[in-house]
């Protein structure tokens, strides 16, 4: 396989980063994921989240990003140290891949600051280009792999029936006392002041700014944002909200589908990103994620494309986990199906598909070897169709499976191979989380996922 602009843009930047340092990483100091509900914050999505000190945002806002934990692991990472909490890039790195932390140094939101960041002291306060925030935790789903951290719907159903009978106990309500239980949105949030007195500042560096949630649709904080952006419109920003597609109100869907019309329409940021959460096809995705409805994601999945037709794009964030092997590949042909619709003059469709991490009997590292089968034939079909497509009529040079796509699925693989686990207790807690799961929510894993009997099986007698 040829190799492609992202992974050379990549190479480019691992020649630049072993100059420092082999655990050198940009984002560590140019992205940054807030959780302002919790007052928790990480560099980007892989490690652990830390609390931000609330004593220090007072007089300093900047301080929701240049945290103590984060300056700490500055340091290590120039002295060629590997801070613990980025373990998951370290172990693609380890099994022979290229990791996260290569690929987003490489892009150019974190390389074109690669001088000024070496030639700085460590202690200087830093202002990111890359942000990603969580304004409030409201959602109107309860994906299996969530928590009421980040979840009002989550919360709900833990307030009425407890913790989930896993060892440990999963959703354990003592689990978001102190400095993981979200502060009521009713409530001033010292966070989100901060935020918000950090903003113009903030925004005048910003190449990426990223909303999630919780449901960012449901979020009176992501219209103020909107509205930011149209009366202070910035030609250089990649504007991203990521949501489940699925909002609980037609107008509030309308609102939102009109303010970003504008944006895109008028020309007030360079590129709108609108990333969707999905993990599986179908009846299978409304399993996991409880709440969506599969006709009606589909319906304004397409009703945004259509309604929005220029500047801006649509990308599926599959949270890859044990249940999505076995539809994935209903999953990328409905993908590839939207971009030969969609795209006319560039690809405005597109997929990332990250690992799970949490809980560990979601990991798809659980699942029998032969489920490796699956995913390797995912792989061979998308390279046959990359191969063969021009020579299709039918199908636009658009529909085309990325070569960075193919490698990403190629580096799940890798992971899965190195970190394959048969522990029996991820086993026993798989089958007890899913068995609460049916009589919690009225579904059945048997029903809706057959071709996985005998996983279910084994599970149930691990």
């Amino acid at each position: 396989m040829k190799t492609s602009n992202y992974q050379k843009d990549a190479n480019v930047a691992k020649e630049k980063l072993d100059t420092v340092s082999p655990s050198f990483c940009l984002a560590k100091w140019n992205q940054v994921s807030l959780h302002l509900p919790t007052g928790l914050t990480n560099s980007c999505y892989h490690p652990p989240l830390h609390k931000i000190d609330p004593d220090q945002i007072k007089t300093n806002p900047a301080a929701l990003h240049n945290t103590k934990e984060k300056l700490e692991q500055r340091q290590q990472m120039l002295k060629g140290q590997r801070p613990k909490g980025c373990s998951y890039c370290w172990k693609i790195e380890d099994a022979g891949g290229t990791s996260d932390r290569i690929y987003r140094s490489g892009e150019p939101w974190a390389i074109q600051d690669f001088e000024s960041i070496v030639g700085k002291p460590i202690d200087s306060e830093w202002t990111p280009r890359y942000v990603e925030v969580n304004f409030n935790h409201a959602c109107n789903f309860k994906c299996s792999y969530c928590s009421p951290q980040f979840s009002t719907t989550w919360a709900q159903e833990i307030d009425r029936y407890g913790q989930y009978p896993t060892s440990p106990a999963h959703n354990a309500p003592e689990h978001f006392q102190g400095q993981r239980k979200p502060i009521p949105n009713r409530d001033e949030n010292p966070y989100r002041k901060a935020f918000w007195q950090w903003w113009p500042t903030l925004y005048k560096n910003l190449k990426h700014f990223r909303m999630t949630g919780g449901e960012p649709i449901m979020d009176p904080n992501t219209y103020k944002v909107l509205q930011w952006v149209i009366d202070n419109p910035k030609k250089d920003l990649t504007l991203n909200v990521t949501s489940n597609m699925c909002p609980p109100d037609y107008k509030l869907k309308n609102k939102y589908f009109d303010m970003v019309k504008r944006i895109c329409l008028e020309e007030h940021v360079e590129h709108f990103m609108q990333f969707v959460s999905v993990d599986a096809f179908g009846k299978r995705a409304e399993y996991i994620r409880h709440g969506l409805n599969w006709n009606y994601f589909q319906d304004t999945v397409e009703e945004f494309l259509e309604r929005i037709p220029v500047r801006n794009s649509v990308t599926f964030i599959i949270t890859y986990n044990n249940l999505s092997v076995t539809s994935l590949d209903k999953l990328l042909e409905y993908i590839r199906q939207l971009r030969q619709r969609f795209s006319t003059t560039y690809q405005r469709v597109w997929f990332d598909i990250p690992l799970l991490r949490q809980p560990a009997w979601q990991q798809i590292t659980m699942l029998p070897e032969s489920y490796q089968q699956i995913h390797e034939d995912n792989i061979d079909m998308m390279q046959k169709l990359q191969e063969g497509v021009f020579k299709d009529p039918e199908w636009s040079q658009y529909a085309v499976y990325k070569d960075f796509e193919i490698q990403k699925m190629q580096r799940n693989l890798a992971y899965w191979h190195k970190n394959y686990d048969a522990n029996a207790q991820h086993k026993k807690n798989f089958y007890a989380f899913f068995s609460e799961h049916d009589r919690r929510r009225g579904t059945r894993f048997e029903n809706t996922f057959p071709e996985m009997e005998d996983f279910w099986m084994e599970c149930k007698n691990a």
